[in-house]
């Protein structure tokens, strides 16, 4: 289990993001996903901006390339703009990671490492789906996890976008671990009886996924239809009670009661 750095003063509800130590690194490795406190501590300090900053030059360039990779995408980013939000020369950041590809490499890492941390949301013990009844079936959407734990703003879920789009392995990697964490939340969801596996568990599995990530991928598209952030909490409450009438009664169910949705029209 690996711990997070605590001397930043959290400003305005935002903290400075996590920095992984090797021995951090390593006790992920060897332990799994973290939890508890950590985690979730972890967590609420995903964001860019910070006041104090107690992060290393390293880091602090490797979390400007994050946001700006996200926003822009690796292609359209030069050395010289990571440097210049870094507030660090060009040399710096070539001294640090010899080559822009070697920085993207790292932030691939980096996120990939905080992401595994964010499906410790849809595991208990680092493996089993934690289903504690029928309102399971309600909850373990990315988009949850993500309204849950990270701050208004976080670069995360455009880079993690951005990397399941990608042809690259880190993008594959990714997939396939949320496939694998996909089947066994629908395994849960069998097993507690409030889900069936159906002719095809494969298939039903990668179904569940790709809607899951269609709101996620598309969260841009969404909202300019819908004129609100799916990903907001009050997205989620609007898209959630639809969702969940498909899913029990097929595109024939009948339209949620108001007061099936908490008392939101």
């Amino acid at each position: 289990m690996f711990t997070t750095s605590e001397r930043g003063n959290r400003a305005s509800g935002v903290g400075a993001p996590v920095v992984l130590s090797p021995s951090d690194r390593e006790s992920f490795s060897a332990s799994g996903l973290p939890t508890g406190q950590a985690t979730e501590r972890m967590f609420s300090m995903l964001n860019m901006r910070s006041m104090p900053d107690d992060r290393t030059t390293r880091a602090v360039i490797r979390d400007e390339a994050l946001r700006l990779f996200a926003e822009r995408g690796p292609d359209a980013v030069t050395v010289r703009q990571i440097a210049t939000a870094a507030g660090v020369s060009p040399g710096l950041v070539v001294h640090h990671f010899r080559s822009k590809d070697n920085l993207r490499t790292e932030v691939d890492q980096y996120v990939l490492t905080v992401f595994e941390g964010l499906l410790n949301e849809l595991t208990a013990d680092g493996g089993t789906v934690a289903v504690d009844g029928p309102e399971a079936a309600t909850t373990g959407s990315l988009s949850e996890i993500f309204l849950r734990h990270l701050p208004v703003g976080s670069p995360l879920p455009g880079y993690l976008r951005m990397l399941l789009l990608s042809d690259t392995d880190a993008g594959r990697g990714l997939f396939r671990r949320l496939y694998a964490v996909s089947c066994k939340i629908l395994d849960a969801l069998a097993d507690a009886g409030v889900a069936s596996r159906g002719k095809d568990p494969q298939v039903r599995a990668a179904l569940l996924l790709v809607n899951d990530l269609s709101v996620f991928l598309l969260r841009d598209k969404l909202t300019a239809v819908l004129g609100i952030d799916p990903l907001s909490a009050a997205g989620l409450a609007r898209l959630g009670p639809e969702l969940l009438s498909i899913y029990a009664g097929g595109l024939n169910a009948a339209a949620v009661a108001p007061e099936a949705q908490g008392g939101q029209a």
